[in-house]
């Protein structure tokens, strides 16, 4: 028989097993630039091709080969139609990182160890940097330029970084961790006027702003389906030379798929999710980025106007990602950070750098120092993010501020 007290132990530890068993509330996800969840109407698209229809794309002989066939033939138009291409100029890969290994590498492996020059800048992903880094095996010398304070690459320091021996310009569209919009366009003509090739990361950017290759001149770029809500594992190279003739060398082998340049079995499913992702930011990218630049506007908004001394990295307005908002908080411990926005899912920077406790490369590029650059918030909304998740993210870091800056009135004796 229990006594009293062990009878209270009882309900307590009874309270606490029920307590665990609640299933908790998911965070509020404000990391779109990371990831982006699957759309339902892509999962959708998708689900035949991992069930009955499971052919595989390079199956002549047989209906379950020609049904593959015909979906991934539905999907390059779909993925032509958003970046202004030809259907044809459409490679099927795994995602934007493997894209830019095949565009750079796959031109420096064609100068034969011939030295040539390459051209990036300072903020680029590591999927540029560290590859055109490993160019150098195949002959390449590499020029990295520097950016201004709001992560903004000079067309005029890039036209003086020319030289006769110039192959290839590699800039992205727009920065993962601080938005910040390239000119694109202007480096395109650069590029064409010069006929050296061009290469864009637009990992960020495809289905945030428009990009229409039949007015840029681009020659490569890169997309990926896990930023447009499509699958992870799914990717595309835009290939389509403009600025000078060239022929792009595999750097993979054992297979002639995607006109021998990337072999192996197609990946059917995620094809047709980054098809259909590509034909839904077609459609709706225009109302998502109006109501994304809202949310953005109410966050930056409410900080800065109560905090003024609070660091936004990135420009503002329309040469930043409609989605994108990076602080950087001056003397606030990023454990701090941690606990006052728990119950949000959010980054202190890029995703693929989360286990590296190196400061951000971008935002020492953008002139931060190391203390800043680890205090740093960079939030990024979605086509899921409802209005009531921007009010609670507000309420959180004005709170979150409002300890750490503002001093408690000191009470008369």
């Amino acid at each position: 028989m229990l006594c009293k007290t062990d009878s209270s132990f009882a309900r307590a530890n009874l309270k606490i097993d029920e307590m665990n068993s609640k299933p908790m509330a998911p965070p509020i996800y404000m990391d779109h630039n990371a990831t982006t969840p699957v759309d339902p109407r892509v999962r959708e698209a998708m689900l035949p091709y991992l069930d009955e229809q499971f052919g595989n794309a390079s199956s002549n002989s047989h209906p379950y080969g020609w049904l593959a066939q015909s979906a991934v033939a539905k999907a390059r138009a779909q993925v032509a139609a958003l970046m202004g291409c030809a259907a044809r100029e459409v490679l099927w890969t795994s995602g934007a990182t493997e894209s830019n290994n095949m565009a750079i590498l796959g031109v420096s492996r064609g100068f034969k160890g011939q030295k040539h020059h390459i051209i990036t800048q300072a903020t680029e992903h590591k999927a540029v940097l560290e590859v055109c880094e490993a160019a150098a095996e195949y002959g390449a010398q590499l020029t990295v330029l520097d950016v201004n304070k709001e992560g903004l690459v000079s067309v005029h320091d890039l036209e003086k970084a020319m030289r006769p021996d110039t192959a290839l310009v590699s800039i992205m569209a727009a920065n993962n961790e601080v938005g910040t919009i390239q000119p694109v366009a202007q480096i395109a003509a650069l590029c064409q006027a010069r006929k050296i090739i061009f290469h864009t990361d637009a990992a960020q950017s495809a289905g945030k702003v428009a990009l229409d290759l039949q007015k840029v001149p681009v020659d490569m770029v890169s997309i990926s389906a896990h930023k447009i809500y499509g699958p992870k594992g799914a990717g595309a190279l835009i290939l389509r030379p403009v600025n000078r003739a060239f022929e792009l060398k595999p750097i993979f082998f054992g297979g002639e798929q995607e006109r021998g340049l990337r072999p192996g079995t197609l990946n059917v499913a995620g094809i047709v999710g980054l098809g259909m992702a590509c034909q839904i930011a077609q459609e709706e990218m225009l109302s998502e980025s109006a109501r994304l630049r809202r949310f953005q506007e109410r966050i930056l908004q409410a900080v800065q106007e109560r905090f003024p001394q609070i660091r936004v990295n990135g420009p503002r307005g329309e040469n930043r990602l409609c989605n994108n908002i990076s602080f950087s908080f001056p003397d606030l411990p990023p454990d701090q950070m941690a606990l006052d926005l728990s119950g949000l899912a959010y980054s202190s920077g890029s995703a693929c750098n989360s286990a590296n406790p190196m400061p951000s490369h971008v935002l020492k590029a953008m002139g931060l120092e190391d203390g800043l650059s680890r205090s740093t918030l960079r939030l990024g909304t979605g086509r899921f993010t409802r209005p009531e998740d921007v009010e609670t993210v507000v309420d959180k870091v004005l709170k979150m501020l409002t300890k750490t800056y503002v001093k408690p009135a000191v009470r008369p004796l």
